[in-house]
């Protein structure tokens, strides 16, 4: 199963909101035609009317995948509609926060293969990255259609298995929050050190971005390039002091918060 099965067969995307069209434009851009894709979508933007695709329409006897992209609450409302699609040859690829394979085995049935994938939402310029695990049902092809098919949107990252989702959630799913957290906090600290709002809030957000891109081009890892831009006894160093205390730091408090929101996930999931 390839992209040239999928133009063949057809794909089914299932909820067309940020993260549905940012996916789609990947796909469109990288060339497939609108006319192999299947979007339903209750509230479809102007922009997505405009793409050419079948919106809303009777879907095909046997499309190549399903992605399914609806927010949790509207699966059970959804999902059930897709229930004769289960079974058979179609991969359903879900993109929905805190469902599990389980769910989609006990709707379409446990022959069906499902892959569950949890992006972020820096996917929605490209620069996100998606971790994926299938079911016994999904294959080496199946896997490899769904790399394809998220990577229109960034990195993909394969698990070992569905029990290493909550922890990809807390890291990398709920993850640009704590980051957008940091740019306002540090933003608030140089305020509060006498700078404008405004300008504050450009060095802020600057400087993490920034460093993140850094981060993730340089052969270094994360702490040697830490290392690289302290210098004892220095201004770096004094802050770092603060930030790297073992009981009010970064370490205890990053910990317990992606500890919190990944024992959240496993609640959510029950």
């Amino acid at each position: 199963m390839d992209m040239t099965t999928v133009r063949d067969r057809g794909l089914v995307l299932l909820g067309c909101g940020k993260m549905g069209s940012a996916m789609l434009a990947g796909w469109l851009k990288g060339g497939l035609p609108a006319g192999s894709v299947w979007v339903g979508e209750p509230y479809p933007s102007d922009w997505l009317k405009a793409q050419g695709v079948h919106l809303n329409a009777a879907l095909p006897d046997d499309p190549a995948i399903v992605l399914v992209a609806v927010k949790p609450q509207m699966m059970a409302e959804a999902l059930p509609g897709l229930s004769t699609l289960g079974g058979g040859d179609t991969l359903f690829l879900s993109i929905a926060a805190g469902t599990r394979i389980a769910f989609y085995e006990t709707t379409l049935g446990a022959a069906t293969p499902i892959v569950r994938a949890m992006p972020n939402t820096p996917a929605a310029i490209g620069r996100g990255i998606t971790a994926i695990t299938g079911n016994a049902r999904a294959s080496e092809a199946h896997l490899a259609l769904s790399e394809a098919l998220l990577s229109a949107v960034g990195q993909v990252v394969r698990l070992t298995g569905e029990d290493q989702m909550d922890a990809v959630t807390a890291v990398s799913g709920s993850g640009p929050a704590y980051v957008f957290h940091l740019i306002e906090t540090l933003a608030a600290a140089g305020v509060a050190e006498g700078l404008p709002p405004a300008l504050a809030l450009q060095l802020a957000r600057a400087t993490v971005a920034g460093a993140g891109a850094l981060a993730e081009e340089a052969e270094e890892g994360p702490d040697q390039l830490r290392i690289n831009v302290t210098s004892p006894g220095g201004t770096t160093a004094a802050a770092l002091k603060v930030l790297m205390d073992e009981r009010r730091g970064f370490p205890a408090l990053m910990q317990e918060a992606v500890h919190a929101a990944a024992e959240r996930g496993r609640e959510l999931g029950k």
